[in-house]
């Protein structure tokens, strides 16, 4: 905990509930808790791990993670069924610090259309869900569903309510991110004035970014008594996403000057959370991104190149070092051995044994032997990938394309599947649809193909090439990654990251249903 004088604001990260909920973002039991782990490392106060009734995979993910978690508040979300609730105690029951989130909608278009339930039913549910959680736990928070567009007397009637009943946390959620800095804050003193029992709770915000004004928001409700902010890693979230953490927590440590508070976030965790979550999901960090973007500390403009050589405060208001980015090394190449190349792991974050660090070892060689420097990038986009194929039903083993003016073009490739060789051979429009349709003959879905996106990781012509995939399949989508020297094979591997996770997500939605 800091032991500054000033306000700690904690913050609470829906990464694992409302990140994974955006389209394409689903995520492996294993995944879970290892972003969970390094979660609670980097300082999150509150980790809000899932949805438990949802599905089993949920419960089963937010159960694991209130085991294994040792500081943190392990939060499950619940409707304000009794079913929803129950089945959330159940599954955070063994945090050390258990915390039942539940909400219900209130603004008059939800009530109406979502709910269809007059005022007085919303009224009864929100005393009746929040009385049940607290006989559960002594940590609930409630939550007023699109409380930026609830009618403010209703709302008070609502927070009142839920206080008495119990709730120790009152949010108030920007839900389809249509508020705007000085109307949030302004909510937020305005219900803290009015309510007699504000000072029991803490106040909380959550925004989403459909105007990208989430970050905005958040730090207004802060500046009006808001001491707990709900974010993403990323920003990762339904629809435009959630407030980014990494901005919220930056903006307040750069900023102390004017925002004078304090959270326990341990920034130089920052990127490599980062990383962990594009890695994750699939999803790539854009470039441009604040704070963890790739170009968030680059500098190509003469002037600004000048003015950095000079002194490096002309044009950067906080170091790379501070959130976790280190400057690019050449120390591997193919001469390292087994122990600096495992020092170098621990040194990017990442921590690897037995076997897991034999596989990446060995491609570590390979790609040292095809390309003539071997950069930090290219390390992590290694192991990132071979992190990502764990546990996958689908698994890459061979590919041989024949492309180019004079010939059609062809693509041989064997898969293993459930443990069995498949092998299949197939044509396209190009070198690319070839692979995509092979693959296709080995494992059919009814996917389309809605993105198919290439970066180089470094310079270079030998570069390793990063593809990234996004399938859909009747509105359920699938976000695929991965890196090679051989940008085909990079293809044909995030296809395959990408099947995989489409199965599961429908796996998922059956077994939800």
């Amino acid at each position: 905990m800091s032991t500054s004088s000033n306000p700690h604001i904690r913050i609470f990260d829906t990464t694992l509930r409302d990140g994974e909920q955006s389209p394409g973002a689903s995520m492996t039991h294993n995944e879970k808790l290892e972003l969970a782990e390094l979660m609670e490392t980097m300082g999150v106060d509150v980790i809000e791990a899932g949805f438990p009734a949802a599905s089993e995979g949920d419960f089963a993910a937010v159960s694991a993670i209130a085991e294994q978690s040792k500081s943190a508040i392990i939060c499950g979300l619940a409707r304000s069924t009794p079913n929803d609730i129950d089945r959330c105690a159940e599954a955070v029951k063994k945090a050390a610090r258990p915390r039942i989130h539940t909400f219900i909608s209130t603004s008059p278009v939800h009530m109406k259309h979502k709910l269809k339930m007059g005022p007085n039913a919303v009224l009864e549910a929100v005393g009746r869900s929040v009385a049940q959680a607290r006989n559960h736990t002594d940590d609930v928070e409630w939550s007023a569903e699109d409380a930026t567009r609830t009618d403010f007397d209703f709302l008070c009637k609502c927070i009142d309510l839920a206080i008495a009943s119990g709730a120790t946390t009152i949010n108030l959620p920007d839900t389809v991110g249509y508020s705007h800095p000085d109307e949030y804050g302004a909510l937020f003193r305005r219900v803290i004035e009015t309510i007699p029992n504000s000072d029991k709770v803490i106040w909380s915000a959550h925004c989403h970014n459909d105007l990208g004004l989430a970050v905005a928001n958040s730090i207004n409700a802060v500046a009006n008594g808001a001491r707990q902010v709900e974010c993403a890693i990323n920003g990762l979230g339904e629809r435009a996403g959630n407030a980014a953490l990494e901005e919220i927590v930056m903006a307040m440590k750069v900023r102390s000057d004017t925002l004078p508070f304090e959270t326990n976030i341990k920034p130089a965790y920052l990127s490599r959370a980062s990383a962990m979550v594009s890695r994750i999901t699939g999803f790539p960090v854009q470039y441009n991104k604040a704070i963890v973007g790739k170009n968030a500390f680059a500098h190509e403009s003469g002037i600004h190149q000048d003015g950095m050589l000079k002194n490096a405060e002309t044009y950067e208001i906080m170091r790379p070092e501070d959130v976790g980015v280190a400057k690019t090394s050449l120390v591997m190449g193919k001469h390292s051995g087994r122990h600096a190349f495992r020092d170098k792991l621990e040194a990017l974050g990442y921590t690897m044994e037995g076997d897991p660090l034999n596989d990446a070892f060995k491609r570590f060689k390979a790609l040292a032997d095809r390309k003539k420097h071997v950069f930090d990038d290219d390390i992590i986009a290694l192991v990132d990938d071979q992190l990502a194929a764990e546990g996958e039903r689908i698994a890459f083993k061979r590919l041989r394309v024949v492309a180019g003016t004079d010939a059609p073009q062809t693509a041989e490739i064997d898969l293993i599947v459930d443990g069995k060789d498949k092998y299949a051979i197939a044509r396209g429009n190009g070198p690319v649809d070839a692979v995509f349709n092979a693959i296709r003959e080995i494992v059919p879905h009814e996917g389309k193909l809605e993105l198919y996106q290439v970066h180089a990781v470094t310079g270079g012509t030998d570069a390793q090439a990063t593809v990234s995939v996004r399938l859909n399949c009747e509105g359920i989508m699938s976000t695929g990654r991965s890196s090679d020297p051989d940008t085909l094979v990079a293809s044909a591997k995030a296809y395959l990251h990408a099947v995989n996770k489409l199965e599961a997500r429908k796996a998922k939605r059956s077994q939800a249903a």
